[in-house]
């Protein structure tokens, strides 16, 4: 029997220790991320731009958002604003107005997610404007706030052929608790992590709700991702279709995040649902594109007059398209999940060897794994000692979860330090709280995966209560 469960937990540490090996790449990209990312040529026009803003009883901070727009340093006869009072009960409607936004209402209890909301705003905009009259579009959350040179960076990315980009998350209440800044910490990380490098690198990185712009090609048949979150599948989608997503370093917008651990919960178990949703979704098609492009890689919508493209160019397109699905593939696979599956297997399969004491009875010494183990240390456990078996068991698991838990503090203080010039003064002793409880937030991650896995899950607006305006942000850093 011990011998059957050894050969099943080698078996299971080989196969996810293969897909482990396939993330490997990604280092490139930490390392990368620390010193460059793609920095844009000032843009030889200006191209014209709708600004869509998706939002539900929003009337504490809609103004703020609009008052940041309206500041922007960009022709304001290059943008118009267009806003979905999405069943609002509040006065969202009247004050988007009060600023010159165009202004939608929407009543649908049935359907609820934001994707279903800009859906309705896209086809409004189909009828009454008509989708090609602009050249792009802009996608930003109610509870957002926009840098002054936010649209005249995210326009020189634009006007270097880029379809789809997107931009610098900040957080306008980083300092308010240790939830709050776990959540800015993240944005922060993934813009190191991934967005710098792959930005760099030519690929497609992932958008991340809010704050992002692309091409009018992209809605020419509608707003069709209407998902617990419609970013992810979004993302999946366009990589799948040959459009790759670029990131803007200089384009800063900032938004709020959530500081109830309840709340904050609620939406991690959102983003799982949507997230094993996308995957269920999209995987295969990313798949089957790493293998097969069907020319979409050279076609003329993504790189200008394919006629022109040289041999050369024709196959690095090729090669560049089967790893951008690749990488969305690994970007959208629920890790996490498989590996709480993964450890959860392995430590039940242990404990049944220790229990079972087969081994023990048997040979007079201790199962395999736990020999393997000690004989490094030069330390041989006797017949039946399983006491002391179970103790090694419990230290092996404490240990892994102080090395996790240490990992993601010390990702933390890098933050901190690399983005020290961007992230608003706080108190030292604030940092360090804030860099201890950075993990719980992973965590929190990880069990919304497995909740999500077995919950019927219903989208639910984040309630938004900092009513701050860019003039704030601005005197606070």
């Amino acid at each position: 029997m011990s011998v059957i469960l050894n050969l099943i937990i080698k078996i299971i540490n080989a196969v996810f220790g293969f897909i482990d090996d396939l993330f490997s790449y990604r280092t490139i990209y930490s390392i990368t991320g620390i010193f460059f990312t793609r920095k844009f040529p000032k843009a030889k026009r200006n191209h014209k731009y709708a600004i869509l803003i998706a939002a539900r009883n929003e009337e504490k901070v809609i103004g703020n958002l609009l008052d940041s727009i309206d500041r922007q340093d960009y022709p304001k006869k290059m943008l118009n604003v267009f806003v979905v009072a999405d069943n609002c009960s509040d006065n969202t409607a009247n004050i988007a107005r009060s600023w010159g936004a165009v202004c939608y209402e929407r009543h649908d209890v049935e359907h609820k997610t934001k994707g279903y909301a800009l859906q309705y705003l896209v086809q409004c905009i189909e009828k009454d404007y008509k989708t090609d009259s602009f050249e792009g579009y802009f996608i930003f959350d109610a509870d957002n706030l926009l840098s002054e040179d936010y649209i005249t960076r995210m326009n020189e990315a634009f006007d270097a052929g880029e379809k789809i980009v997107t931009s610098y998350r900040h957080t306008k209440n980083f300092d308010d608790n240790w939830i709050s800044a776990s959540y800015a910490l993240h944005w922060l990380r993934t813009i190191r992590n991934e967005h710098r490098a792959r930005s760099l690198f030519h690929l497609a990185t992932r958008i991340q709700g809010t704050g992002f712009l692309f091409v009018n090609d992209i809605i020419k048949n509608g707003w069709n991702y209407t998902s617990l979150t419609e970013d992810r599948a979004f993302c999946a989608d366009a990589v799948a279709k040959g459009y790759r997503i670029s990131y803007c370093n200089a384009a800063v917008f900032y938004d709020e995040q959530p500081v109830s651990f309840k709340i904050a919960m609620r939406q991690r178990i959102r983003w799982a649902k949507g997230h094993l949703q996308a995957f269920t979704e999209n995987a295969g098609k990313l798949f089957y594109h790493i293998f097969i492009t069907g020319g979409i890689a050279n076609s003329s919508a993504h790189v200008g007059d394919k006629n022109k493209l040289t041999r050369a160019k024709r196959f690095f397109n090729n090669v560049r398209m089967r790893f951008m699905s690749f990488d969305m593939l690994t970007t959208i696979y629920p890790r996490a999940l498989f590996s709480v599956f993964k450890r959860l297997s392995i430590f039940i399969l242990r404990a049944v060897l220790i229990f079972g004491a087969a081994e023990y009875a048997a040979t007079g010494s201790a199962p395999t794994f736990l020999r393997y183990i000690l004989k490094p240390f030069g330390v041989t456990l006797v017949a039946n000692n399983v006491s002391l078996a179970f103790l090694l068991l419990f230290l092996f698991t404490v240990g892994w979860t102080l090395n996790t838990y240490l990992g993601s503090i010390l990702v933390a203080v890098y933050i901190f330090i690399v983005e020290h010039k961007r992230i608003m003064p706080m108190k030292f002793l604030k940092k360090v709280w804030f860099c201890i409880t950075f993990p719980i937030f992973d965590l929190m991650g990880r069990y919304a995966l497995c909740i999500a896995l077995f919950q019927k899950v219903e989208w639910k607006p984040i309630p938004h209560e900092a009513s701050l305006s860019i003039k704030d942000i601005t005197k606070k850093e």
